[in-house]
């Protein structure tokens, strides 16, 4: 099953492969719901004519989008490479604990063919191209969508205690096309993310690795994040880049960006 939300006259609306969901069905409500009752529930679900109209980053304005960081070597041996202070990456790449932080709600995050932003006030940001999963309230896995963790390297790098103005500013993430809903978290695995950065008509960067590189399992990273914190409307974590563009690269306004995860694809223009 496949869920995309559509941007509509009064609002928006959800599809379930390709077909309208009914008036006033939303995320935030069937992720209240164990796993199982989840896609029990979209199955039973009555739809009704062809979805249209522009796509939505696929979450609900109340809902939490997190990310979690140095889950890939590679992108353990780009924080060192871009850090003052170095180790502190090293010691969470082995560490037992994860690297885990908060994106911005919902209604923060730009669906496909918006634009994401590059922060002004920053000479060095890249795109991060993630697995991002969709989680309910018991922390349970149900599907998976493509995240754009758009990122100021040099802010980070200059010191840790300056993430959150690294990774949170107006237009700093995107979510979409839609949610793939999975059986298990098993269909996570060995799944391809692609990463491809164009300038006009060149092809400035392209990068890939899989799923199967990450350091963690994606449900070890959400139980981590579930520990000490509810989520009655469940979330979305997004779970960590492994392709890290050279360090002479920087997003500009009139870049785009397109990531793929397996079959989906999300692009964006830069502004």
């Amino acid at each position: 099953m496949y869920l995309t939300r559509h941007r509509t006259v009064s609002g928006s609306r959800w599809a379930c492969d390709g077909q309208w969901l009914p008036e006033g069905f939303r995320l935030s409500w069937l992720l209240e719901l164990p796993a199982d009752a989840v896609r029990n529930v979209l199955v039973q679900l009555p739809r009704s004519g062809v979805a249209s109209g522009p796509l939505l980053p696929p979450v609900e304005p109340e809902q939490e989008v997190w990310a979690a960081g140095v889950t890939y070597l590679r992108s353990r041996d780009a924080r060192m490479a871009e850090a003052q202070v170095k180790d502190i990456y090293w010691r969470v790449y082995e560490a037992e604990r994860p690297e885990l932080f908060f994106k911005g709600q919902g209604w923060r995050m730009v669906g496909p063919g918006e634009p994401v932003r590059v922060r002004r006030d920053s000479r060095w940001n890249v795109p991060e191209p993630e697995l991002a999963v969709v989680f309910t309230r018991t922390l349970e896995i149900v599907g998976y969508t493509v995240g754009n963790d758009v990122s100021s390297r040099d802010i980070e790098g200059e010191n840790p205690l300056y993430l959150p103005q690294a990774k949170i500013y107006d237009g700093a993430g995107s979510l979409g096309p839609g949610i793939v809903v999975v059986e298990h978290p098993g269909m996570l695995r060995g799944l391809r993310i692609a990463l491809e950065i164009r300038r006009g008509e060149a092809v400035l960067f392209r990068g890939e690795t899989t799923t199967d590189q990450m350091k963690r399992l994606p449900e070890e990273l959400v139980n981590w994040l579930g520990k000490e914190l509810s989520f009655p409307y469940g979330g979305i974590l997004m779970t960590g880049t492994g392709i890290v563009p050279p360090d002479d690269f920087s997003l500009q306004s009139g870049d785009r960006v397109v990531i793929r995860v397996a079959d989906m694809v999300l692009e964006n223009p830069v502004s």
